[in-house]
């Protein structure tokens, strides 16, 4: 089967790639080939996320093992075919390309073209620049997890004294004792 999807950028409206890819195909044949049709250097780590119709994140396939243990579920690029996680029309993945700015593409499956295969993923359609691969320092700090411009964290803000016992929640730390904590 043959997968055509759509890759699109939240930083420039003009970027558009359609592609299509076998279904037997491993995340890392997509990775790869992402990476070269827009010209991206492959020296970076990358992730897909599996989300759904809000674009909620929801299952990961990373390029390495990231040790997240027995638990979860762990998918890697080079193992996962895309057919075992992707398996109907409107689907989508979010491509992270820039891991320090959670900069990516947004990808939906738009098509499944049964009875037909792919030796080599193709483009089928190419309008506008991609966006570059690493932020400048100004589009990282903007989103990044750092506090709000004019805030600033110092060590008398991680004081003892300024946590409130009582806003934090030990019933979820399974915990039998947790007064002999203190």
């Amino acid at each position: 089967m043959i997968y055509r999807l759509l890759m699109l950028s939240d930083e420039n409206d003009y970027f558009k790639r359609e592609l299509q890819i076998d279904s037997e195909a491993t995340f890392l044949e997509l990775n790869d080939f992402i990476l070269d049709a827009v010209g991206y250097a492959h020296d970076e780590l990358t992730t897909f996320h599996i989300c759904d119709e809000a674009w909620q994140k929801e299952q990961e396939v990373t390029m390495m093992d990231m040790g997240m243990g027995s638990e979860y579920d762990s998918y890697l690029m080079e193992s996962t075919p895309l057919e075992e996680l992707l398996d109907h029309k409107g689907q989508h993945l979010f491509f992270v390309f820039d891991m320090l700015s959670e900069r990516g593409f947004f990808i939906e499956l738009v098509e499944m073209i049964p009875g037909k295969s792919l030796d080599k993923p193709i483009i089928t359609h190419s309008e506008g620049k991609a966006p570059q691969q690493l932020a400048s320092i100004d589009v990282a700090a903007s989103r990044s997890v750092a506090p709000a411009s004019g805030e600033v964290w110092d060590e008398d803000s991680l004081e003892e004294d300024s946590i409130d016992e009582g806003d934090i929640d030990l019933e979820g730390f399974d915990i039998a004792d947790a007064e002999s904590l203190y």
